[in-house]
């Protein structure tokens, strides 16, 4: 039975989702809030989204919204609410401080009408987790954020310029998103000493990780790779999304470097793209491709030998990448350069289907490369353990399943009355 004839448990019911980011992007925290809240409207639900114009993960507007301040529209069931918002083309705390104050003026100024029953905001942005609680406390209704990155530890952590600055403001903007929530979500248990020292007693957390949003592979491997143009016999790894500054690129960028055999391929966009670029100037073995389309964006992580996660080595708590769900998709093994006692490396660990190795540091992540493509059956092996555990842990039916039981004890409990 599909979603659309299977009656749903919030038939009727009247859902608010804020969220900034949202379809048509394809990357990043957006394809989870459309799919969620489709998946609620496809149960019988009246539900309307907040977003902003979308953007990501290039840091620039989309062509097709220039020139537009506000619009509805109407996608998969839910009605969609734009309003226009600053994107800065580069990213520093100061710019960073406008993008936000722009998403919350608008936001609160042009709400969607009518009273819901129960607000859903998505963090980040910050400016969408203050709308949440605003709104939720006007209408004296419950209040349910799910936190997907904390902003606050991003901000001391990413590298970006002026951020020592911004964490402390960061953080009490997630204060105030936080405290008085009826519950709080979050994606991934490394979240939660953050949000308890917040101000969130441990009583309210609930788990909720994310799951894969996108289909397996179905294309031929060895005539994707031709495609792409991509040599047999030539080791291929492939970092896909956001190329921005917690990333910590440039370790892929000297791993070309040193290695003249190794094909590494950057696809996607973001605010360092162009530095990036510019650092691998005259490096014939570095490639960047733009972000493909939906039905083929597994296919190309499959025609990778490797499959790349990079992180700085100051990021450990304040991010969880969601590409991860992608790659483990894909069957290809993962080789993760990223802090060892941050989340990223405890889900790596926990899906079987990759290796760790030190971040920054490009000969260690060069080392795990080529011994992986030294030992094609055990490279196959390690990859196969994601499917596996996507099946087992991050299906998008098992996904939706929890934001439902999350949405029902929020109704449950706050029937009679809003924010704490």
């Amino acid at each position: 039975m599909s979603d659309a004839a299977r009656p749903g448990p919030f038939r009727g019911r009247r859902l608010l989702l804020v969220s900034t980011n949202y379809a048509p992007e394809l990357t990043g925290i957006g394809p989870y809030a459309t799919q969620l809240a489709e998946h609620w409207a496809a149960s019988g639900a009246r539900v309307r989204a907040l977003t902003g114009m979308p953007h990501y993960p290039s840091w620039h507007l989309d062509e097709s919204y220039r020139g537009v301040w506000r619009t509805v529209e109407i996608r998969g069931g839910v009605g969609v609410h734009r309003r226009r918002h600053y994107v800065p083309p580069r990213q520093t705390a100061l710019k960073r401080a406008a993008f936000e104050a722009s998403i919350l003026a608008t936001g609160l100024i042009g709400p969607p009408p009518g009273r819901p029953d129960v607000v859903v905001s998505q963090m980040p942005s910050l400016a969408g987790g203050v709308i949440g609680a605003r709104l939720a406390r006007h209408h004296r209704v419950p209040y349910l954020p799910v936190v997907q990155d904390l902003m606050g530890a991003a901000a001391a952590q990413s590298g970006i310029r002026g951020g020592g600055r911004a964490a402390a403001v960061a953080a009490a903007a997630e204060r105030y998103a936080l405290r008085g929530a009826a519950l709080v979500g979050v994606i991934h248990e490394s979240f939660v000493p953050g949000v308890r020292a917040l101000g969130v007693e441990p009583g309210r957390i609930r788990l909720v990780p994310n799951w894969t949003h996108v289909q397996g592979p179905t294309a031929d491997r060895a005539a994707t790779r031709a495609r792409l143009g991509w040599p047999e016999g030539v080791p291929v790894i492939l970092h896909s999304g956001n190329m921005g500054l917690k990333q910590g690129l440039e370790v892929l960028v000297e791993a070309a470097r040193l290695a003249p055999g190794v094909r590494v391929v950057l696809m996607g966009d973001g605010n360092q793209r162009d530095a990036l670029r510019a650092r691998a100037e005259g490096l014939v073995n570095m490639e960047f491709l733009e972000p493909v389309a939906a039905e083929e964006f597994t296919d190309v992580l499959a025609a990778a030998d490797v499959l790349a996660v990079t992180q700085r080595a100051s990021v450990l708590d304040m991010s969880v990448p969601s590409k991860l769900t992608s790659y483990f998709t894909s069957g290809r093994p993962v080789i993760a350069s990223v802090a060892d006692e941050g989340g990223t490396a405890d889900e790596v660990r926990r899906s079987g289907a990759g290796v760790l190795v030190a971040p920054e540091d490009p000969a260690a992540l060069l080392e795990a490369v080529q011994k992986l493509a030294a030992d094609p059956a055990a490279a196959d092996a390690l990859g196969a353990e994601g499917p596996r555990y996507v099946a087992h842990h991050l299906s998008r039916e098992a996904g939706l399943a929890r934001f439902d039981d999350l949405l029902a004890e929020v109704l449950r409990d706050g029937q009679g009355g809003g924010l704490r």
